[in-house]
């Protein structure tokens, strides 16, 4: 779920844009007749989820999350990282964030004819409806949680998680802050899509 920041990581391309969310899409079951270029964004993808999903301080920032939404507290954490992105995009990023996701935005809608259904209406959404300028505010990263739990198949109390997110929201952001250079180190050290 944290589109954002797997964009982020992503070549200026369109393929790497699209490999590198392909991995929320079914990843590898879509690859076959897939140029080199979007199976290595792929693979950066998985890179970025290895190393966030096994990091001692993610794990540590699920305890943040009450019990009733700890079950799905990495989803909450993912969009949640992705507003601390946005709110810190000028300490890792040059270019102005209005321009990046102009430019992300356009890569992915060239090659919407290759994505699997799913992804096509996830990304024409996105890009029709500027997801990233809701996960600016709380408020919208709370939104779109909500909507998250709405979707989910089975009944949970995943609802209502930006109350944990704003009584920890300071905590949040530090971990953020100490995490996201180590990945950024991570990725450059790999350097799979050379």
């Amino acid at each position: 779920m944290n589109y954002l920041a797997h964009l982020y990581f992503a070549k200026p391309t369109a393929d790497s844009h699209f490999g590198n969310l392909l991995g929320d899409f079914g990843g590898r079951r879509h690859v076959n007749g897939l140029p080199i270029t979007v199976k290595n964004a792929l693979e950066n993808h998985y890179l970025v989820d290895r190393f966030t999903d096994a990091h001692p301080l993610v794990k540590e920032a699920k305890h943040f999350f009450s019990p009733q939404r700890k079950r799905f507290a990495s989803v909450a954490i993912d969009v949640v990282f992705d507003h601390f992105l946005i709110q810190h995009w000028h300490r890792f990023n040059d270019q102005p964030l209005a321009d990046f996701k102009h430019q992300s935005y356009g890569l992915l809608n060239t090659r919407q004819a290759l994505m699997p259904s799913r992804m096509q209406q996830v990304v024409t959404s996105m890009t029709n409806n500027d997801w990233f300028k809701e996960y600016e505010t709380v408020a919208g990263v709370g939104l779109a949680l909500d909507n998250i739990a709405r979707r989910i198949r089975f009944s949970n109390n995943f609802s209502g998680a930006a109350e944990d997110i704003t009584r920890h929201y300071h905590e949040l952001d530090a971990v953020f802050l100490a995490f996201f250079p180590e990945l950024v180190e991570h990725v450059k050290i790999h350097n799979l899509e050379r």
